[in-house]
C-alpha cells in the first residue's frame, strides 16, 4: 500500500515538473489541408514565430479531406501532452457540427482552445474567360443558363463552400457545386478553367489576382479588404448578408495540462506580436485575433449558434 501511495504521489507531481520542461523536443501543428492554402500558409507563419518563441522546431503536418475533420480526428486522438496542436477553423469548429450528423470527433469537448489567431475573409473570383465582369454580370449569366455553371470549393461545409450557398440562395442562381479536397487543387481548376468561380479565402487567391489569372467580383465583408481596395464588398452590391468572416485557431488535445496550454498560449500571443507575421496578414487582408482560452470558448459557442442558423437554411446536411 504504501508503495502504491508513493506511486500516486510521483505521478501527481510528475505532471507539472513536465510542464515545467516543455517544451522539450518537437512540436507538430497539423494542418487539416493541403499545402499552398490559406489555412497551410497561416500554419507555416505561425509555426515559423513559435518556433522562435518556443525554441524547439514547431513542424507543420498537412492531414487534408473530409473538410477537416480527418485532420482534426488525427489532433484529437493524439497524446494530450503538447506536443501535437491543430489549426483549427471556423468551419471545422462553428459549422461542421451543424453540418455532418456524425462526426469523428468532437470540436467542443476533444480540444483546448488556446487562441484564435486571425480573421479574413473570402473573395468570389471567376476564370478570366467567363463572361462576367461584375456580380451583376454574373447573376444574369448564371440566371440565362440554370445549372450549367459551377463553383469549386475546398471540401463540404467549409466557408469557401458555403459562402457559395449563401451566394446562390440570396441570389437564387442554380450553380452547381464541385468539391476539392482544399484551396490549393480547387484554384488550380479554376484557373485553367475546369471551373467557372469560387469564393476563396484571400491569402490564397490574391497572387492569382494580381497575376491576373483570376478575376475578382466581390469580398465577403462589410468592408473593403486592403490588400483588394479595388474590389466592391457583397453589402456594397445589395447582398448584405452574403458575408462570411472566416478564422483559424489554435487548439490542442483535451486533457493538456494546464501550465502546457499556458506555455503554448503565450508563444501564440508571442507570434501574432511579430512585426513580420502582422505584416504578412495585412497583405491578404487577414486581422490578427489573439484571444485567451476563455474568450476564445466564449466566441466558438457564438459562432456556432451563428452557422447553425444559416445551415438550417439553406437545408444542407452531410
Amino acid at each position: 500500500m504504501m508503495r502504491a501511495l508513493a506511486w500516486i504521489v510521483a505521478a501527481l507531481f510528475a505532471i507539472p515538473a513536465a510542464a515545467q520542461n516543455f517544451p522539450a523536443k518537437p512540436i507538430r501543428l497539423i494542418c487539416p489541408f493541403p499545402p499552398a492554402g490559406a489555412v497551410d500558409i497561416t500554419s507555416r507563419a505561425i509555426a515559423h514565430e513559435m518556433t522562435r518563441s518556443l525554441g524547439v522546431p514547431v513542424a507543420v503536418e498537412n492531414r487534408p479531406g473530409a473538410g477537416g475533420n480527418i485532420g482534426g480526428a488525427e489532433a484529437a486522438r493524439s497524446a494530450a501532452d503538447g506536443y501535437t496542436l491543430f489549426m483549427t477553423t471556423s468551419p471545422i469548429q462553428a459549422i461542421n457540427p451543424a453540418l455532418y450528423s456524425k462526426m469523428p470527433f468532437d470540436p467542443n469537448k476533444d480540444f483546448a482552445f488556446v487562441s484564435v489567431l486571425v480573421s479574413l475573409n473570402n473573395v468570389l473570383v471567376v476564370n478570366p474567360a467567363v463572361n462576367a465582369n461584375s456580380v451583376q454580370e454574373l447573376i444574369a449569366l448564371a440566371k440565362s443558363q440554370p445549372g450549367k455553371l459551377n463553383f469549386a470549393s475546398s471540401g463540404h461545409g467549409t466557408s469557401i463552400h458555403l459562402s457559395a450557398e449563401l451566394f446562390k440562395m440570396m441570389t437564387g442562381v442554380d450553380i452547381v457545386h464541385i468539391v476539392y479536397k482544399g484551396s490549393a487543387p480547387a484554384i488550380a481548376d479554376l484557373i485553367s478553367g475546369q471551373v467557372n468561380m469560387m469564393f476563396d479565402n484571400i491569402p490564397s487567391a490574391a497572387p492569382h489576382i494580381r497575376a491576373g489569372k483570376l478575376k475578382p467580383l466581390a469580398v465577403t465583408s462589410a468592408k473593403r479588404a486592403p490588400s483588394l481596395p479595388d474590389v466592391p464588398t457583397t453589402g456594397e452590391l445589395g447582398y448584405p448578408k452574403v458575408i462570411s468572416d472566416n478564422w483559424y485557431g489554435l487548439v490542442a488535445p483535451a486533457g493538456t495540462p494546464p501550465d502546457v496550454i499556458k506555455r503554448i498560449h503565450a508563444a501564440a500571443i508571442a507570434a501574432l506580436q511579430s512585426p513580420a507575421l502582422l505584416d504578412q496578414f495585412a497583405k491578404v487582408s487577414g486581422i490578427a485575433f489573439p484571444a485567451t482560452p476563455e474568450e476564445y470558448a466564449a466566441f466558438v459557442a457564438d459562432e456556432q449558434v451563428k452557422w447553425s442558423a444559416i445551415i438550417k437554411a439553406i437545408g444542407f446536411k452531410e
